[in-house]
């Protein structure tokens, strides 16, 4: 489904990304991990198209994209979270929903003005999907606090929530389980799972491992930019490489 052949990202002399090539097939969950200024949100950023890469391609859904513009991207099926939660802090959490949802909406500004049927229509379907997306992460009861007053973990889930507003192909998360205790990390491990039964690739970057052995199929480690390993989460935890990495080497302990 998404395919990223030779990702190279430079600003000015530094280069963040080099030559990164992975794929996240449909139906799969993909890890990414790697320590902190690896290049893990330089990569999400260039699949949602928030910057470009310097050289290399990207593949979805069989479409290149090429300096493709973010809500063109969010049209043809591609929905990310954020590392910092980006919600609208003084909207609702039932608002929040329904307007990530605009981005596919037919309806046009006469239509809205005139109230015409086709509009009323498509607030209606709106409405129920936010309701339904509110249920399946528990958040029914506080549809209509706004989303800034709402606890941590109900704002993690309310922005996983708003990017499946979208109804995306393919889910990016940002390390979606950040400051949450390890009961909520096991239930939002439960909920992504079910995202995948529902046919749903999501490509995501964790730093709780706990997470990344739960939900994930394979994982790709990046490490200053580069992938240097690529396996299945028992795989990756007995990688010498990966071990290294994270760890550093005796060299670097003795130093």
């Amino acid at each position: 489904m998404l395919e990223l052949n030779g990702i190279s990202q430079s600003f000015g002399g530094l280069k963040a990304l080099s030559d990164v090539t992975l794929s996240v097939p449909e139906q799969r969950i993909v890890g990414l991990i790697g320590p902190n200024g690896a290049g893990k949100t330089t990569l999400i950023n260039i699949i949602s198209g928030l910057s470009h890469p310097t050289s290399g391609s990207i593949t979805f859904a069989g479409e290149h994209l090429h300096r493709t513009a973010p809500h063109h991207i969010t049209r043809l099926g591609i929905a990310r979270t954020y590392q910092n939660i980006r919600l609208f802090g003084d909207m609702t959490a039932l608002q929040n929903l329904i307007i990530a949802q605009h981005a596919r909406g037919h309806a046009s500004l006469l239509d809205a003005v005139v109230f015409a049927p086709r509009y009323r229509r498509e607030e209606r379907d709106l409405y129920q999907h936010a309701e339904m997306l509110l249920e399946r992460f528990g958040l029914s009861g506080v549809a209509q606090i706004a989303a800034g007053n709402l606890p941590y973990g109900d704002q993690r889930r309310l922005e996983i929530a708003r990017a499946l507003a979208t109804r995306p192909k393919l889910l990016l998360l940002d390390e979606p389980t950040a400051g949450m205790n390890p009961a909520e990390t096991r239930a939002l491990g439960e909920q992504i799972l079910r995202l995948r039964e529902d046919g749903i690739a999501i490509l995501v970057i964790e730093h709780d491992m706990s997470l990344i052995h739960q939900v994930c199929d394979e994982v790709y480690v990046l490490n200053f930019g580069q992938i240097i390993s690529h396996g299945t989460p028992n795989e990756i935890k007995a990688d010498p490489a990966v071990i290294e990495a994270y760890l550093g080497s005796d060299d670097d302990a003795s130093a």
